[in-house]
């Protein structure tokens, strides 16, 4: 089976996780899709693969002769795709990219005015969807490469290789995808995550991030006896969201500038709900913006009176870069793989999470690499089969 059959056949499963779901995975096609990759894993050779009952796929690769005393690598991908976007791709297809806009269909369009780096693609061959869905590169693409070198190994045993472990994790887009992660099952002490953007990205760095909920208590009264009585919990919402610097939004950053985005604001006169997000790769930038909201929150207890507002503010994740600086072999490898391989490689700051991050600050070191994607959580996201195969390269180099 080619990377690109394979990744299609990975897409075909629906795996969107749940963030509002209590069970483990957060969705149940997700534990269809880990079966699948349990006994693909198994059909390739690794006799030792299996899906635990949480939905986590183990697989090991056993070191050639002589180098059964090194240090195993790992490499570790998530099964699930943004519960953002639906994900029951039915219209993906391969296409030889000539330049211009690429239309989906369903009145989408991958046009180069939005998308103008989609050019220095002419001449390669894309995955799309048919603007419907997202496409599940993230991080479908990941787990495609990672098999596909595995079953290059396998059937070139003439090839001089350390122990792989390999993981494939559910729930990794709702930030969980460590939740449940055995270090007992997963025999190695570094790793690589594949969760990244275009060939040649390395990341080492990410954002410290935070999740807010705040519950509004309102009073609500017939609109024509309300004087000095209703409190409209959906105009404190807005209230609150007023509040937050404008130009500090997703849309407005980039790079190694943080965010707070509004993700979800939902109620009515006596009750309201917003949901959002912290992000910053500075962890004293970071603190203080969890400051500003509990500020915010305390400003607006005072002025409607107290027990108006309730915070539930709650850290996900670090930036990793710390805990991978002691072990920069790994990305220094990565580098030195991708030039061998013709690749100029890129450190770039994550701006979202990986697993990686959070098995960095449990004790396995894990920079990210690129899987050749772009437009994740989108109708207009693609992946390039030619970046797929070198990506596959790329990790067989660093198994050997």
């Amino acid at each position: 089976m080619d990377i690109t059959e394979r990744f299609l056949k990975y897409v075909s499963f629906n795996t969107n996780s749940d963030e509002f779901s209590e069970t483990v995975p957060s969705s149940p096609k997700q534990k269809e899709l880990g079966a699948y990759l349990a006994e693909e894993l198994k059909g390739i050779g690794l006799d030792n693969a299996f899906m635990d009952e949480n939905g986590y796929v183990y697989g090991f690769l056993p070191a050639t002769s002589g180098r059964e005393n090194e240090d195993n690598i790992g490499f570790i991908a998530h099964m699930d795709t943004s519960p953002d976007v639906r994900g029951d791709v039915k219209g993906a297809r391969v296409i030889e990219y000539c330049g211009g806009d690429i239309e989906l269909g369903n009145g989408k369009s991958i046009t180069v005015s939005d998308f103008p780096f989609i050019e220095k693609y002419k001449g390669k061959h894309l995955i799309v969807t048919d603007g419907t869905s997202l496409l599940g590169a993230d991080d479908k693409a990941g787990i495609a490469e990672i098999v596909s070198a595995l079953e290059y190994l396998i059937n070139h045993s003439e090839l001089s290789h350390r122990g792989i472990a390999v993981c494939f994790t559910p729930d990794e887009e709702i930030g969980r995808g460590t939740d449940h992660f055995s270090f007992d099952l997963f025999n190695a002490k570094a790793a690589y995550t594949l969760d990244g953007g275009e060939l040649g990205e390395i990341e080492y760095e990410n954002f410290n991030a935070a999740s807010v909920k705040i519950d509004i208590y309102g009073v609500n009264i017939h609109p024509g006896s309300a004087k000095n009585k209703m409190k409209n919990a959906v105009l404190i919402g807005s209230e609150l969201i007023s509040m937050l610097p404008g130009a500090e939004t997703p849309a407005h950053t980039e790079k190694y500038e943080g965010f707070y985005h509004v993700s979800d604001f939902e109620g009515n006169e006596s009750a309201a709900t917003v949901r959002m997000i912290i992000r910053d790769h500075d962890m004293t930038l970071f603190t203080k913006r969890k400051a500003f909201i509990t500020e915010i929150v305390d400003f607006l207890n005072k002025k409607y009176g107290e027990g108006t507002i309730a915070l539930t503010l709650s850290d996900s994740y670090y930036n990793m870069k710390e805990k991978i600086k002691p072990h920069f072999w790994l990305v220094e490898n990565a580098e030195k793989a991708m030039r061998k391989l013709g690749v100029e490689p890129v450190s770039v700051p994550i701006r979202g999470g990986t697993d990686g991050a959070m098995l960095s600050y449990k004790g396995l070191p894990c920079p990210n690499l690129c899987t050749g994607g772009a437009n994740f959580h989108s109708v207009h996201e693609f992946v390039c089969v030619e970046s797929m195969e070198t990506i596959t390269s790329l990790v067989v180099e660093l198994s050997k």
